[in-house]
């Protein structure tokens, strides 16, 4: 038996995913929302959950990150990618190393390209996939190391596991819950029967707006969520 539980801050549209072996009750979260701590502090006591690990998809742009605060009230390691340097980390993690709680284990896969440290993570038959994948989407490529070329490659990356592996992003904003490796390949709008000069051309001309909150998301999340 397993914990799963997947969380929403309405406010960013940020998905934030707890999980955990339900024997040991040992845990994980991905990508908190600072705003969010008490909700998630209240259901991690709930569920009776020894947090062994917080971990960031990457450097958030649209919000604050609540790792730091969730260090602070369970002891959790803070876990972030190992291209994102960043010095708060505890665990600075590598592409293909894992994370184990209890008898679960979630295996890192180096995705850059919206972001440097962008880190995706695999779980049993799923895949958090933070801003690398979105449902219908991808991350945007126009700031913060973004690199769409690189974005391309990891894409595939994640596009090589099996067509069923279900895919949980960092955010959506439509209402949507969880896709798959299948359905991004084939109906993607940014993706499907892509290759990378036309994914490069399309990511290069999308002229989205500057993230409202990234002056203040950016140094607050290179301190693990302390900086604001």
């Amino acid at each position: 038996m397993i914990v799963f539980r997947q969380l929403f801050d309405p406010d960013t549209s940020t998905y934030t995913y707890l999980l955990a072996d339900a024997l040991t009750r040992e845990g994980v979260i991905i990508d908190p929302v600072k705003e969010r701590h008490a909700r998630d502090l209240d259901l991690i006591r709930e569920l009776g959950i020894t947090l062994r690990y917080s971990i960031e998809t990457h450097v958030h742009a649209d919000h604050i990150t609540g790792s730091g605060a969730i260090r602070e009230a369970t002891g959790a390691q803070v876990v972030t990618g190992a291209a994102t340097r960043l010095e708060c980390s505890d665990v600075l993690i590598c592409d293909g190393e894992q994370l184990a709680f209890g008898n679960e284990v979630l295996t890192a896969i180096a995705t850059p390209g919206h972001t440097d440290g962008c880190t995706s993570f695999r779980w049993r038959d799923r895949l958090f996939t933070g801003d690398t994948l979105l449902i219908n989407a991808c991350g945007r490529t126009d700031f913060q190391q973004g690199d769409p070329e690189r974005l391309y490659d990891s894409i595939q990356k994640l596009f090589a596991h099996p067509d069923e592996t279900l895919v949980f992003p960092g955010h959506d904003y439509e209402g949507r819950h969880v896709s798959s490796v299948g359905q991004e390949k084939t109906i993607n709008p940014r993706l499907a029967g892509k290759g990378k000069q036309e994914f490069v051309d399309i990511m290069n001309a999308l002229d989205l707006p500057y993230p409202r909150r990234i002056d203040t998301a950016l140094p607050a999340n290179q301190a693990c969520g302390h900086a604001a």
